[in-house]
C-alpha cells in the first residue's frame, strides 16, 4: 500500500508557478494542460517540508554556514544510490545545476575556448557556453534502434587545440538515455587523450527507469574523475527546485579551488537558508518516498507509451531510460515545427516543450512531462488522441 498520495490534483495556477503562470506568455492561452517545465505536480514530501518548517522556527534568517551535514548527505547519497564513493571535501555548492554549468565554464575556461555539447540537449547548455563568451561546438547525437548514441568519430573530428571542455547530460535530457559505463569510458578516453574537462549534468540520475543503473561519469576511472565536474541536486528528485540548492562534486583540488574562487566572486555561495536543511532531509530520509514515486511515474510512462504504440502510431516515443519526460517524435504528423507547436496548443490543448528549443536536431519533436497524477496523464493522452484522429484522412 502506498504511503503517499500521488493521485492528488493540486491547483497551481496563481501560485507563482513558472509551469502554470507563464502559460499565457508561452502558449498564448491558459486553456492547456501544462506539461512542460520539468517539475512535478506532486506535493514536496513531508520530510522536506518539516525540515524547512523547523528552520523557520529560528527567528533570525541571517547569513548561515553550510554545515558538515550537507557534505555528508551528498557523499552518503552518492555511495548508497550510485555506488560512487567520494570524499566529502570534493563537494561544493551551486544554487542550481544550470548555475554550476556557468560557474564551471567561467572558472575553468577562458573567453573564446571551444566547448562541446551534444544536441539535442537541455537548452541552457547553449546559453551557458555562448552567454559566457565561449565558442559552442556541436557533436550531435544519433538515433539507433530508438535510442540516442554518442557519435564519437564525429567528436574526434571537431576537437582541436582550442577545445577545452565537453558538457554532457547524464542521463540525457530530453531523450532519457542512460549512458552505459562503456559509452562513458569511450567518451572519457577521448577527454583524457585530448586533455579535456568533462562537465556532467547528473540531475536526473536518481530517476532511472526499467531496472537500469545510473553511472556517474567520474566513477569510470580516477583519471577521468580528476578532470570531471559532476553536478547533482535533490531538487529534481524531490520536487524542490525553488529551494535553489545543488551539489557540485570536483575531485581535483586545483579545479575545485578555481571553482570556489569564482563562486565566491559572484557571491552566490551562501545559497538559500532553507535549501541546506531541505537537501540534508531529502538525502537522509527520502529513499522510501523516491521508490514510491518511481513506481507511480513508471505506471504513467507505461500507460502513455502503450497508448502511443496502439492508438497514436503517428507519434513515436523514445523509451525514457531515465526521468519522467517523454521525447515524442512527431514527424509522422507531417507538420513543420510552427504547425506542430500550434497543433499541440490549439488542437490537443497541451502545453509542451518545443523540441527545436533543444537545438535544430530536435525539430519535429516535443517533450512532455508525465510527473503528474494519473488522471491528468489520462486526460492529456485522450485529448492528444482525439486531436490526431481529427487529422487522419
Amino acid at each position: 500500500m502506498s504511503t503517499y498520495d500521488f493521485d492528488e490534483v493540486i491547483e497551481r495556477f496563481g501560485t507563482g508557478s513558472e509551469k502554470y503562470d507563464l502559460c499565457n506568455e508561452m502558449f498564448g492561452t491558459t486553456n492547456v494542460i501544462p506539461m512542460w517545465v520539468a517539475d512535478m505536480d506532486f506535493r514536496t514530501p513531508d520530510f522536506i517540508v518539516n525540515a524547512v518548517t523547523h528552520r523557520m522556527e529560528d527567528p533570525i534568517f541571517g547569513y548561515t554556514l553550510r554545515e558538515e551535514a550537507f557534505f555528508t548527505a551528498v557523499a552518503n547519497w552518492m555511495a548508497r544510490r550510485h555506488g560512487w564513493k567520494i570524499e566529502e571535501e570534493w563537494v561544493t555548492f551551486s544554487p542550481g545545476v544550470v548555475s554550476a554549468l556557468s560557474i564551471s565554464i567561467l572558472a575553468l575556461t577562458k573567453p573564446g575556448d571551444k566547448i562541446v555539447v551534444q544536441p539535442p540537449v537541455y537548452s541552457p547548455f547553449y546559453a551557458a557556453v555562448e552567454g559566457n563568451d565561449r565558442t559552442l561546438i556541436k557533436n550531435p547525437l544519433i538515433i539507433k534502434a530508438g535510442r540516442y548514441h554518442m557519435d564519437l568519430d564525429h567528436l574526434k573530428s571537431v576537437i582541436d587545440d582550442q577545445t577545452r571542455m565537453i558538457m554532457i547530460s547524464n542521463p540525457h535530457n530530453p531523450g532519457g538515455t542512460v549512458w552505459t559505463p562503456e559509452e562513458l569510458k569511450a567518451l572519457g578516453d577521448i577527454c583524457i587523450e585530448h586533455d579535456l574537462l568533462l562537465i556532467s549534468d547528473e540531475i536526473h540520475s536518481d530517476l532511472v527507469n526499467f531496472g537500469l543503473v545510473h553511472t556517474p561519469a567520474a566513477s569510470i576511472s580516477p583519471e577521468l574523475a580528476r578532470r570531471t565536474v559532476t553536478c547533482v541536486s535533490s531538487s529534481k528528485t524531490f520536487n524542490a527546485a525553488g529551494l535553489a540548492t545543488s551539489g557540485v562534486i570536483i575531485p581535483d583540488e586545483t579545479f575545485r579551488t578555481l571553482y570556489n574562487k569564482r563562486l565566491s566572486a559572484i557571491h552566490v555561495g551562501f545559497g538559500n537558508i532553507f535549501g541546506n536543511p531541505a537537501l540534508v532531509a531529502a538525502y537522509n530520509q527520502g529513499e522510501a518516498w523516491l521508490e514510491e514515486l518511481k513506481a507511480y511515474i513508471g505506471k504513467n510512462l507505461d500507460y502513455a507509451m502503450d497508448l502511443f504504440t496502439s492508438r497514436i502510431p503517428e507519434i513515436k516515443v523514445m523509451k525514457p531510460e531515465a526521468s519522467y519526460l517523454l521525447w515524442l517524435d512527431c514527424r509522422g504528423l507531417g507538420l513543420n515545427q510552427e504547425e506542430l507547436r500550434t497543433f499541440m496548443v490549439k488542437e490537443a490543448g497541451l502545453g509542451l516543450n518545443d523540441g527545436a528549443s533543444y537545438g535544430e536536431e530536435g525539430a519535429g519533436f516535443m517533450r512532455i512531462n508525465l510527473a503528474c497524477p494519473f488522471s491528468v496523464v489520462e486526460k492529456a493522452m485522450a485529448q492528444l488522441e482525439e486531436a490526431v484522429k481529427r487529422r487522419r484522412p
